[in-house]
C-alpha cells in the first residue's frame, strides 16, 4: 500500500508538472498543428502514468482522469477549443485553474476565475435527502455481499453496478454532478447524451461529435447525426478498453467495444426514428445488454476490490504505517530539494 501511495504521489506531481508546461505552450504557440505537436509528448506520458498504478481504484480513476479526460482537453486546446479556452475578450485561465480543469472531471464556466462560477460544484448539487437516500440505498447492499453465494449472479451484477453508480455519484459530487439520474431516462439518446457520464459526454461532443457530424454534412446532408453518432461510440468503446486494460493489464477481450457499438446503432437507429423511446425499455435495454456484454466481471474485480480494500483498513488502522509513510515522504521531498 505505501508503494502505491508513493506512484500515486509521482503520478500526480508529472500531471501537474505536464499541465503547467501545457498552459504555457498554449499561450506561445498558436492553435493548430504546430501546438499539437509540442502537446504530443505530454498525452504520450499521459498514456503511461496510469500504468503505475496497480490497484483497481487509482488505476481506473487514473486512467480516465488523466488519460482520457486530460488528453482529449489537450486535443481540443491545441486548436483552441474545449473547455480550457476562455473567450478573446477574458484572460487565459490562471495556472492553478487550468491545472484542476485539465486534470479533473469538472466543467467551469468562461467567468471560472468567480468561486461562484464552477458548473460543477455547487450549482449541480442535488438535495441531501438525494445523497442520503443513495447512501441509505448503498449500505443496504452490504448484507447482500455477505450472502452472495448463496444469490444469483445476475442479482450480484445488478447490484455491484449500482453500488459503483453510488459510489461515483457521491464521492465525485464535491467536484461536480458526474450522472443526472440515468434510471429516469426516457429514451436512449436521453440516457447517454444527458444523464450517463456526463463529463465523458461533454468532452466527447466537441472532440469526436461535432467535428464528425460537421464533416459528414457535406457528405449525406441531414443525415449527418448517424455517422457522428456512430463514431463517438466507437471512440468511446475504445477508452473504455483503454481503462480496462490499465485495471486488468490483460489483453482486450473487445466484448465492451460490441456493447458501445451496439449502442451506438441503437441511438442512431433512435435518432433515425425520431420517436420516444419509453423509460421502461431505454432502462431495460441498458440493463440487458449490459448484463450480456459489459458486465461480466473479469481480471477478478471483485476480488480486487475486496483486498484492496482490506489492505487500505489495516494501513490507516496501524498508526506506524501512517507514521513510516509521512517521514519517507518528508525526507524525499528534502533530499530533492538539497540535491537541486
Amino acid at each position: 500500500m505505501e508503494t502505491e501511495l508513493q506512484n500515486l504521489i509521482f503520478v500526480w506531481i508529472s500531471v501537474i508538472a505536464a499541465l503547467s508546461s501545457c498552459r504555457y505552450i498554449s499561450i506561445l504557440i498558436p492553435v493548430g498543428p504546430k501546438r499539437l505537436f509540442f502537446f504530443l509528448p505530454v498525452i504520450l506520458l499521459f498514456l503511461l502514468l496510469p500504468l503505475r498504478q496497480t490497484t483497481l481504484t487509482l488505476a481506473g480513476l487514473t486512467s480516465f482522469s488523466v488519460a482520457w479526460l486530460s488528453n482529449f482537453k489537450l486535443l481540443l486546446l491545441a486548436y483552441g477549443k474545449g473547455p480550457l479556452v476562455t473567450p478573446p475578450t477574458t484572460p487565459p485561465l490562471s495556472l492553478q485553474l487550468f491545472v484542476t480543469t485539465a486534470s479533473l472531471p469538472i466543467k467551469i464556466s468562461p467567468s471560472a476565475e468567480s468561486p461562484t462560477s464552477k458548473n460543477g460544484g455547487g450549482g449541480g448539487l442535488k438535495s441531501r435527502a438525494n445523497y442520503v437516500a443513495k447512501c441509505l440505498l448503498l449500505v443496504s447492499l452490504f448484507p447482500l455481499y455477505q450472502r452472495s453465494a448463496y444469490v444469483h449472479e445476475k442479482v450480484m451484477m445488478l447490484a455491484y453496478s449500482v453500488h459503483v453508480y453510488i459510489v461515483l455519484e457521491v464521492a465525485l459530487a464535491v467536484i461536480g454532478p458526474q450522472f443526472d439520474e440515468p434510471y429516469l431516462a426516457t429514451s436512449l439518446q436521453d440516457f447517454w447524451g444527458r444523464r450517463w457520464n456526463l463529463m465523458a459526454t461533454s468532452i466527447l461532443r466537441p472532440s469526436v461529435y461535432e467535428p464528425i457530424r460537421l464533416a459528414s454534412g457535406r457528405l449525406v446532408g441531414r443525415r449527418a447525426a448517424l455517422p457522428a453518432v456512430l463514431i463517438t461510440f466507437a471512440v468511446s468503446a475504445l477508452m473504455h478498453e483503454l481503462i480496462f486494460y490499465y485495471i486488468g493489464r490483460k489483453e482486450p477481450t473487445w466484448v465492451v467495444t460490441r456493447f458501445f457499438l451496439l449502442h451506438g446503432v441503437a441511438v442512431a437507429a433512435e435518432v433515425a426514428a425520431k420517436k420516444a423511446v419509453s423509460r421502461v425499455l431505454t432502462v431495460g435495454f441498458v440493463v440487458v445488454t449490459g448484463f450480456w456484454l459489459f458486465l461480466p466481471l473479469r481480471y477478478d474485480t471483485v476480488a480486487k476490490a475486496r483486498r484492496e480494500t482490506i489492505a487500505v483498513i489495516e494501513f490507516v488502522k496501524c498508526p506506524w504505517s501512517l507514521l513510516r509513510f509521512i517521514s519517507f515522504t518528508v525526507i524525499s521531498g528534502r533530499s530533492s530539494l538539497y540535491t537541486d
